[in-house]
């Protein structure tokens, strides 16, 4: 007879996976053991199918209710839930939809898809205080270069080839006005940001700006960061872009080696 926790794994891997001969575990009662695991096959499903449809609102409503489910059903076969919390579930579907040929036309989803994970991590991440400017202040110049920042919990970069925030606009539930977007408008590269007023704002970046918080948001020391920023932009104003996410609050720690 299998123990508490052999039935638990056991039991998981037959809903989730459908894995194994699990149903001769299960107690008939009417129902047979292979079509009771079915009912809670069919349940997960729909629980995180509909976990899906809340953090991609706009996938489902670009490719119909219809197209979306076949798409979830697809990819929980492939990402089955390995977490409690579903918030956690659903971060690999951009990757996964950029291989998935029946989208394969739409080129534009998964940058779209990546933006809404991105928005959905945001709203959930954790709060944090400022940055100590008092601390930074006694930082020694000479080791000014060496000191690494952190983006705030709830702060995400996302760059795409294509208008994916356009996108997103027109796709909202209260949008008005035009609806069309035009692919050659181009790529953007933004900054996702939760505010102290809990909205969050989708910011337009520029090359020099982007590239600075991207290096620093990679561990890059601020010397390393700030020189790609330069490259990347000419001219480029680079005291008022970090005093800016400073005080914004995008900005919100710092480290400095060991020399």
């Amino acid at each position: 007879m299998l123990g508490l926790r052999e039935l638990q794994i056991g039991f998981a891997a037959a809903v989730l996976d459908g894995a194994g001969d699990f149903d001769q575990h299960v107690r008939a009662a009417g129902l047979s053991g292979a079509r009771r695991l079915q009912i809670y096959r069919n349940n997960a499903v729909l629980g995180l199918t509909g976990a899906l449809e809340a953090v991609y609102p706009v996938v489902r409503r670009m490719v119909g209710e219809e197209f979306f489910r076949y798409a979830a059903a697809q990819y929980i076969a492939r990402h089955p839930s390995r977490s409690g919390d579903l918030h956690e579930f659903g971060e690999h579907f951009p990757a996964f939809l950029q291989s998935f040929v029946p989208a394969a036309e739409l080129v534009y989803l998964p940058d779209v898809a990546r933006l809404e994970w991105a928005y959905h991590q945001v709203f959930h991440a954790a709060g944090h205080p400022p940055l100590d400017l008092a601390a930074l202040a006694r930082v020694p110049a000479e080791r000014q270069g060496a000191l690494h920042f952190e983006l705030h919990p709830a702060a995400r970069l996302l760059e795409s080839a294509f208008p994916i925030l356009r996108i997103w606009q027109v796709n909202q539930d209260d949008r008005t006005g035009d609806s069309l977007v035009d692919l050659s408008e181009g790529g953007v590269k933004l900054l996702i940001v939760r505010r102290e007023n809990l909205d969050i704002e989708f910011c337009p970046l520029e090359d020099g700006e982007f590239d600075l918080l991207r290096a620093l948001a990679g561990n890059s020391d601020f010397a390393s960061a700030c020189e790609r920023a330069i490259a990347a932009q000419s001219p480029f104003d680079l005291p008022g872009c970090f005093r800016r996410h400073v005080s914004q609050g995008v900005l919100v720690a710092f480290h400095l080696p060991s020399s």
